[in-house]
């Protein structure tokens, strides 16, 4: 495995008096995709939310190409080259599709570079740009997945995190958006992923952790978790 872009070491969570996440560790290697598969309660969108400062990290370190992520802020997170596209989408509803975007490029001063990604995501995502002029909030669950990824990748990311890309979409969307999101990856973007679809995910991904009650319990890579036979009947009823 290449050198990792993305090290997380024995992070520790809490809610109140909850112990939510109990020292995970991880790597995402440079260039790679990297999937966090577990139940509804595990501790996956914690971990995300954790690694980009949206919660209060009670213990371990996060270091991103080097650098230790947990005494910075979230804005000079993305400033870095991490993005995240969040659970639920997190788009702004009532602006315009551009304008989305345009938030997703706001630390950059780069014009014509900026136009450039502009053209990219258009590409990847053409009925985006069929909507730009259009408000957010009018667009489908899928458009405003593709808006959600879209937008994170504004930032010009190294290292991008998706919480739960396919939740709520018709498949013809999901298959259309990983897809894209091995496209992505194919440019030299590594992918942190967070998926209730298992069967998709360790398809995408090099390599997998498996999370219970805010633990790794299971790791490898992708496709032998797929073939394990307690991953095929705990994630793919089996």
């Amino acid at each position: 495995m290449t050198e990792p872009v993305l090290s997380v070491e024995d992070l520790q969570v809490h809610y109140g008096a909850i112990h939510a996440l109990r020292g995970i560790s991880l790597e995402v290697p440079d260039g790679k995709v990297v999937a966090l598969i577990g139940a509804n309660g595990a501790g996956k969108t914690t971990t995300l939310r954790a690694i980009t400062r949206m919660l209060k990290v009670t213990a371990g370190s996060v270091r991103f190409r080097g650098e230790e992520l947990t005494r910075l802020q979230p804005h000079e997170i993305v400033a870095r080259g991490l993005a995240h596209a969040p659970e639920g989408r997190g788009i702004f509803l009532n602006l315009s599709v551009m304008e989305n975007l345009e938030l997703g490029a706001y630390l950059r001063r780069d014009a014509a570079q900026i136009k450039q990604d502009l053209d990219y995501v258009f590409d990847l995502f053409p009925l985006l740009k069929e909507r730009m002029k259009q408000q957010a909030g009018t667009l489908s669950g899928g458009e405003q997945q593709m808006l959600s990824i879209s937008r994170a990748l504004m930032s010009r990311p190294k290292l991008l995190l998706l919480d739960e890309p396919s939740l709520g979409l018709a498949p013809q969307v999901v298959e259309t958006i990983f897809r894209i999101l091995r496209e992505v990856n194919g440019r030299g973007v590594s992918i942190l992923l967070v998926e209730q679809n298992a069967h998709l995910a360790l398809n995408l991904a090099h390599f997998g952790y498996v999370l219970e009650t805010g633990e790794v319990v299971m790791q490898g890579e992708g496709k032998a978790l797929l073939a394990a036979p307690e991953i095929r009947k705990a994630y793919l009823g089996e």
